[in-house]
């Protein structure tokens, strides 16, 4: 089968589409042939090493296929009870408890294991979701990453109806499915975008806007926002603290604008704020994000979509930050 090799740390000339080994399955596994795989931060970072100097917790198994999100095809199972599978059309959980929900520790598809930037993968059956949807493969094959990870810090951070959360980096694959799922969930919503995205991010749900290049300090109220939800860090971290009320609480699972960032932590305790970091995704977060597919809540968001050899490509795109929502792959197939 074709398929995306990453062979090592650095540049775009360690992605490989080349010819590699169909995959055999195991106990418990099943066979996937990948119709889209979104493009996401995580897949550029790993190849660009960026996770060493902070807390990943295994080496990057290189030469390896990336790829975290997959919509596809169940096309075989090494078990006959996951056979009423075959056929069906699903999504992959990427962020898997092999240690069951009561543990922390999460392997990610396409960082720490092969991954759908390929014609077929393999993944374990308890991650496959069977989805009955109109939507399309590219727009189905968005969502899995982003929208997961966006869904685990609404979740863990408790974001309820009537309460003001602030959204950092508003119009990327994730800031985006946060502004919708916090809106789902009857939340207030202040977005921080460029200005040539206002009014996109306004579209799809936003009560606010604030320009990213201005002083937060000066745009937000002081102690106005119940959450914030940070996926960019850099020199806003400090003002999104002050921002937020006596007892209100901080999300991130990322730091595309920068991970050091200045805290005071008289802000943290005096005011009694909650920092909540999110990797290991909660064990409703995926099932939840599958029910707002199939009655239509959310909605997709693909920018732009690619064949599988020019990832390069897409990367580069994507790495300029002038779309609104994800980049999406398709691999080749005949049929």
């Amino acid at each position: 089968m074709k398929a995306v090799v990453t062979t090592g740390n650095g540049g775009f000339d360690k992605l490989h589409y080349r010819e590699v080994p169909m995959p055999e399955l195991g106990v418990g596994e099943v066979l996937i042939k990948v119709l889209a795989a979104g493009v996401n931060n995580t897949e550029i970072n790993t190849r660009l090493g960026w996770y060493s100097g902070g807390g990943w917790h295994i080496p990057t198994p290189f030469p390896f296929v990336q790829g975290t999100d997959c919509c596809g095809i169940v096309t075989q199972t090494f078990d006959t009870a996951d056979a009423a599978m075959v056929g069906r059309r699903v999504l992959v959980r990427p962020c898997m408890r092999p240690d069951g929900f009561d543990s922390m520790l999460n392997l990610w598809m396409g960082s720490d294991f092969d991954g759908a930037f390929a014609q077929y993968v393999k993944v374990p059956a308890r991650e496959v979701f069977p989805i009955d949807s109109t939507w399309t493969n590219a727009e189905l094959g968005s969502i899995p990453c982003s929208y997961g990870s966006a869904e685990n810090m609404v979740h863990r951070s408790g974001v309820a109806s009537g309460e003001h959360v602030l959204v950092a980096g508003a119009s990327g694959g994730v800031g985006s499915a946060v502004v919708q799922l916090a809106k789902v969930r009857g939340a207030t919503v202040t977005a921080i975008v460029g200005k040539s995205k206002m009014d996109e991010v306004l579209r799809i749900g936003a009560d606010f806007v604030v320009d990213r290049d201005s002083d937060l300090e000066s745009e937000i109220d002081e102690e106005s926002i119940d959450v914030v939800i940070d996926n960019v860090g850099g020199p806003h971290f400090e003002g999104e603290l002050k921002a937020l009320k006596r007892g209100g609480r901080y999300a991130s699972s990322g730091a595309i604008g920068g991970p050091m960032v200045n805290l005071d932590l008289r802000t943290m305790y005096l005011k009694d704020l909650t920092l909540i970091g999110c990797t290991a995704w909660d064990e409703p977060v995926f099932p939840q994000l599958m029910s707002y597919i199939d009655s239509n809540r959310i909605k997709p968001l693909v920018a732009k979509t690619f064949p599988l050899e020019d990832i390069a490509q897409a990367q580069k795109e994507f790495l300029e930050k002038k779309h609104v929502g994800k980049f999406v792959l398709i691999p080749p197939h005949d049929e």
